[in-house]
């Protein structure tokens, strides 16, 4: 091959080369387009959570450092979208304390919720002589004292987005929802339950 060929052949190569990048990066200018198009037009947003109102049956510290408690609590999520539905695959929800969990997790039931649709969980939380760190008992301790008690109410699970057929992957969703209690004592579980009135916004994470 002359020396004129060779260059004729890797001319050719660099034109190739860049015909194959030029594709590509038209791919992917394509790609993002559709997306920010589907971000437009969509307007994606995350469910919003309401804490409605705690029921608390029992609330006590015994020592060394056990915590009981029984509550139930009852919470509403709406979707906000117009044309995005959302799958709620796994929603484990739990009462926390100072940063540590001191009710077992519970379950909430798989469901799907439709455009602007709203829905309400009431589910049971329970924890029976949980151990707690021991700085935790003199701070609540000091808290029942005072009357004033803030509790977090904690969801961990999956949520998944469908847009008329189209199902997207799982995503990881975070909630917490504060819970200002006024308790008056210990509740033992004796006496009669105490219902508070929340309405409280819950921080949302997707």
């Amino acid at each position: 091959m002359t020396e004129k060929e060779c260059e004729h052949h890797h001319d050719e190569d660099e034109k190739m080369r860049k015909r194959i990048g030029a594709v590509v990066l038209g791919f992917l200018a394509a790609v993002l387009f559709v997306v920010f198009l589907v971000w437009a037009i969509l307007h994606p947003h995350g469910p919003r959570f309401v804490l409605q109102d705690a029921t608390i049956y029992a609330f006590n510290i015994s020592q060394p450092n056990y915590l009981t408690s029984n509550l139930q609590v009852t919470l509403s999520s709406r979707n906000p979208n117009d044309k995005i539905g959302i799958f709620y695959d796994r929603l484990d929800i739990y009462a926390s304390y100072r940063n540590q969990q001191v009710t077992l997790a519970t379950l909430l039931p798989a469901s799907y919720q439709g455009h602007l649709d709203v829905t309400v969980w009431s589910p049971f939380l329970y924890g029976t002589t949980v151990p707690v760190a021991p700085y935790l008992s003199p701070a609540l301790s000091q808290d029942l004292t005072a009357g004033m008690v803030l509790l977090n109410i904690k969801i961990d699970g999956w949520v998944r987005w469908k847009v008329g057929t189209w199902i997207s992957g799982r995503y990881r969703l975070h909630i917490n929802c504060p819970a200002y209690i006024t308790l008056a004592g210990h509740f033992s579980g004796d006496g009669p339950a105490v219902k508070y009135q929340l309405v409280q916004r819950c921080a949302v994470d997707v």
